[in-house]
């Protein structure tokens, strides 16, 4: 089989404001995920799988910490002499300078460098979902159906107000597109996984620019120029998708991990990569009791642990209970805490005192040791099955 000329552009230069204190100081690519792995891992070893081998990763917040963790591409087999990975900061002096406003501006201020490479079809996927799926099966639909536009859905249950929704119609044909509809619920929406013939999206940019000066996100203007004015199809996923944009579905998906209700960390054929830090295995001492968590490499367990993710370099101290929560790396709980529903920023030391979190509440400590936000829980949006 004949692997197109594909060029995948990773979106990987969001805030991710509505993940509260955790991405303060960190791009959201780079949080962890199942305790030893990374967002960004999600992406690139899907990419890296589907032989898909020209990757551009598109930065802007706060990318120090992605650079040194992507190492060039290294762990995924992309720092290679013919393609590879590429880094595409904000940058001067040409079309397209200066910081993008959304994911459609991203794919603008790219336009004049995605012409010089000249691809055949560009994928465009994001840095913040957690799936598996082998593109080459998306190129496969685009091409059955004579797409211009291939968008990956999925349905979601409950609340669909966060996406992009859509109908579809007979021959995979997309219908109606709405972007972050409110009061939408139980429909299909959009993955933000967008494989397009390349030229019909170069098209579709300069005349989109020519009409507006500026682009904003996907849903504004590309998505309904394309609708309007090519074929779009859809491809369906299949399988378990999570956007992990919230608080929530962030705790949810790790938690969801530790019960085989998310994608399965073991299959030999479609391996999670990453860039895994090298450290001794996770010790248990004498007084530990672990059931049903991921204790990652370097953490040390004294206490209790149920149904939780104790990240890299955690600490839990003798007299300490952590109960569907996740621990982000080098958290540190003190003899007598007792946390349930909660997320730990990384490096935060909790020092004895009134027990955090509870039923029917998320709460994130953030990295001083103390309660940065407390959440009800929302039963329209996807939930673990708690303890």
């Amino acid at each position: 089989m004949r692997i197109p000329r594909i060029l995948a552009l990773v979106l990987a230069g969001g805030k991710g404001s509505r993940l509260e204190s955790l991405t303060q100081d960190q791009p959201k690519p780079t949080l962890p995920i199942g305790g030893t792995y990374t967002l960004i891992d999600i992406a690139l070893s899907n990419l890296a799988h589907s032989h898909i081998r020209d990757v551009w990763m598109v930065e802007q917040f706060q990318p120090h910490k992605l650079n040194l963790y992507i190492d060039n591409g290294r762990p995924w087999d992309l720092d290679r002499t013919h393609g590879g990975l590429v880094v595409t900061p904000p940058f001067e002096g040409g079309e397209g300078e200066g910081f993008a406003q959304g994911n459609a501006d991203s794919l603008a201020r790219q336009l004049d460098a995605m012409r010089e490479f000249a691809p055949e079809h560009v994928l465009v996927l994001s840095a913040d979902h957690l799936y598996n799926l082998n593109f080459l099966d998306v190129y496969d639909t685009h091409l059955q159906h004579g797409a211009d536009l291939t968008m990956v859905t999925t349905h979601q249950d409950g609340d669909a107000s966060r996406y992009g929704v859509v109908e579809i119609g007979p021959e995979r044909r997309i219908t109606s597109f709405e972007y972050k509809p409110e009061g939408a619920r139980d429909t299909y929406v959009t993955t933000e996984i967008f494989l397009y013939r390349a030229e019909a999206l170069f098209e579709a940019l300069e005349e989109l620019l020519e009409e507006n000066g500026q682009l904003s996100d996907y849903g504004d203007e590309l998505i309904p120029h394309f609708l309007a004015e090519r074929t779009v199809v859809s491809h369906d996923l299949g399988g378990y998708w999570m956007d992990l944009g919230t608080l929530q579905s962030y705790w949810t998906t790790n938690l969801q991990l530790i019960d085989g209700e998310a994608i399965d960390l073991h299959r030999p054929d479609w391996p999670l990569w990453s860039a895994q830090p090298q450290r001794l295995p996770a010790y248990l001492g004498g007084s530990a009791q672990a059931h049903r968590a991921f204790i990652s490499a370097g953490a040390e367990v004294h206490g209790g642990v149920e149904h939780s993710v104790v990240g890299i370099d955690c600490r839990i101290e003798a007299g300490a209970e952590v109960r569907d929560s996740v621990l982000l790396d080098g958290a540190v709980v003190e003899s007598g805490v007792r946390l349930r529903n909660c997320i730990v920023a990384p490096g935060a030391r909790i020092a004895a005192g009134p027990d955090r979190g509870g039923e029917g509440v998320l709460t994130l400590i953030g990295h001083d040791g103390t309660i940065d936000k407390r959440v009800p829980l929302d039963d329209s949006a996807p939930l673990p099955t708690l303890s």
